[in-house]
């Protein structure tokens, strides 16, 4: 798919210097709102005058990429910056990067975490688990959070390797399809299929914006961590339902930012300069929330839309997978993994910080196609 065009998102002015010169903000990014450009710096935010034409133009001149949160860079970055920028991977597109990001990083996860490419679930307030065993109950409590008692056909959308297709395949004994951009993942993910001889389970490259199945293909549609890559959320939901049944269920399972407060806008500049590292390094566009998710799916006549937030229940995440990280099979495979995933690597500790803050929230939403 090809990214929309769009203006920088807009920062509101401060109320006062001395209420931002305490304030943690990141020097990272130029950011413009309307006719004002902003810097955040490490003493707060200072505004100077632009007209459109120079902002634009200022912001054509320097180096972009596509797969960030289309926040300007400043001309002087911060050390996170420079650091991540030391391993960036040149990409043509939005999809591209996402192919390259998984065709480098998925043989590595599956070495050091198996099949399934997704958080686990932690009981909150009890004795952390088998991380491997919290990724399947991940599944199952998903399933079970939706009501999903019944499959025939089912389409993974952002299937990785397939691990959830193949669980929710064995569990309902249904016929399971899966998609992904990475032509290495859905290699692999036949692969494990027939050596577990799974019939009825297929995966293939194809795109979630412009998926290649005829209207009214499958009764349950499934989308574990795969909303979050989506460049165009009301395509993306649009998609979903097509493809879905009349009488089927979808169910997104995502990374969001948290629900605007009301009177807010938009995010604070601390939290989109966390999310803005976060893009550039997993080739994610903008962020929403699951508001925004709700929105969508009323906008195309979904029916019984339940949404949930387990950032709480992930928690336990993202400390491990830094630990599996820091192991010698962990850092040797990241050297060989290639500069994409070794960027990926380095931005793990954001992705804990966020859900500790509460700007990223892991968060689900289900809901039915009416039979009408």
């Amino acid at each position: 798919v090809s990214v929309p065009r769009r203006e920088p998102p807009g920062v509101a002015p401060p109320r006062s210097s001395e209420s931002l010169r305490n304030s943690p903000v990141i020097s990272m990014t130029t950011i413009t709102s309307r006719s004002l450009a902003y810097r955040c710096t490490p003493s707060g935010l200072q505004g100077r005058q632009h007209s459109h034409r120079a902002v634009r133009s200022r912001a054509h001149t320097q180096k972009r990429s596509l797969t960030t949160c289309q926040i300007v860079e400043s001309e002087s970055p911060s050390l996170v910056d420079r650091v991540l920028k030391i391993f960036a991977t040149p990409a043509n597109s939005l999809n591209e990067g996402i192919a390259t990001f998984y065709d480098e990083s998925s043989g590595l996860w599956e070495d050091m975490w198996g099949e399934h490419m997704h958080h686990g679930y932690y009981e909150v307030g009890q004795p952390v688990k088998n991380h491997q065993e919290a990724q399947v109950d991940m599944i199952d409590n998903s399933l079970k959070w939706a009501g999903v008692d019944e499959v025939t056909s089912m389409l993974d959308v952002g299937c990785g390797i397939g691990g959830s297709s193949r669980h929710i395949a064995r569990k309902f004994n249904c016929a399971a399809t899966g998609i992904t951009l990475s032509p290495k993942q859905a290699e692999r993910a036949n692969m494990i299929t027939k050596e577990a001889k799974l019939e009825n389970v297929q995966f293939q490259v194809a795109d979630a914006l412009n998926q290649p199945f005829p209207d009214n293909s499958f009764d349950f549609v499934w989308s574990m961590e795969s909303g979050e890559h989506m460049p165009d959320k009301e395509k993306f939901i649009a998609e979903l339902a097509r493809v879905c049944k009349p009488g089927g269920r979808i169910l997104i399972v995502t990374w969001c930012h948290r629900v605007l407060e009301e009177g807010e806008t938009q995010l604070k500049p601390d939290e989109q300069a966390l999310l803005k590292n976060i893009c550039s390094a997993y080739y994610l566009p903008a962020w929403c929330s699951i508001a925004d998710y709700a929105r969508i799916a009323t906008a195309n006549n979904l029916s019984d839309i339940k949404t949930g937030d387990w950032s709480a229940e992930v928690q336990p995440f993202w400390g491990a997978v830094i630990q599996t990280a820091l192991t010698p099979q962990g850092f040797t495979g990241l050297l060989k993994a290639g500069a994409g995933t070794l960027r990926g690597a380095l931005v793990m500790p954001l992705m804990k910080t966020g859900l500790v803050k509460g700007t990223i929230k892991f968060n689900m939403m289900t809901a039915v196609k009416p039979s009408t």
